[in-house]
């Protein structure tokens, strides 16, 4: 079982949203075997240091967002690959996969629609950044 939260409604300044921090064992307490959450976006990109302090259960999967949902601009690779191999270095390479902050289409009413072109040049720069993390990470 996987669990997403995306944690704060893309409307407005987002000064509000929770801090994983507050809600992390919380989160830990749900019977899931992977956790998603946003990590790209500078609300939430500071929050690795949580894992630092918190583990995983064993068995759990982090797939932290190294792309985010709100904005146009496509993230470089290296940018992706060092999101990824931050939280491979604190909760072991096996226990990461790479993920988006959210979804693209997570809400009826947006403000901040990103275009399906840029989308899909995400979702490519995610893929070559996730390439470049396994090398650096497993040397493949």
């Amino acid at each position: 079982m996987r669990f997403h939260t995306c944690y704060s409604i893309d409307v407005g300044p987002r000064v509000h949203d929770m801090e994983l921090k507050d809600i992390v064992d919380v989160l830990f307490g749900i019977n899931a075997g992977a956790f998603s959450f946003e990590a790209a976006n500078p609300r939430h990109e500071h929050e690795y240091h949580v894992f630092e302090r918190v583990r995983p259960p064993d068995g759990m999967v982090l797939i932290p967002g190294v792309i985010s949902h709100t904005t146009n601009l496509v993230e470089h690779p290296e940018l992706i690959a060092e999101r990824i191999v931050r939280f491979a270095r604190i909760v072991g390479r096996e226990n990461v996969i790479a993920g988006a902050d959210c979804g693209f289409a997570a809400s009826g009413i947006r403000f901040n629609d990103v275009h399906p072109s840029v989308v899909w040049l995400k979702f490519a720069a995610l893929a070559e950044g996730a390439r470049r993390a396994t090398r650096q990470l497993w040397g493949a």
